[in-house]
């Protein structure tokens, strides 16, 4: 099998280490070669700041609602709906 033996992780988020960057936003990420996820949880109104990353990022929303600004395009996800974010594409 292609990849036996390869190196992995088995990720339990509850044990990942939570940050908060700033008021109404509580942190958990994972980082690899060029890929991050985050589990995020955001208090109602909190906006982040526009920004970029060289790690592709794949968003996932399980409640509530989220808008994004994707370059110079706007996007609301809901529940059940996923965002790809590209490396190095601007997004907040």
């Amino acid at each position: 099998m292609a990849g036996a033996g390869a190196a992995y992780q088995h990720i339990v988020w509850e044990k990942v280490a939570a940050d908060t960057p700033f008021e109404g936003l509580e942190r958990r990420m994972l980082v690899g070669d060029s890929l991050m996820v985050c589990h995020l949880r955001f208090a109602p109104g909190v906006v982040t700041a526009a920004h970029t990353h060289p790690h592709e990022q794949m968003t996932l929303v399980q409640r509530g609602r989220v808008r994004f600004y994707i370059g110079d395009e706007e996007c609301v996800a809901g529940p059940g709906e996923a965002l790809h974010f590209p490396p190095n594409v601007r997004h907040g």
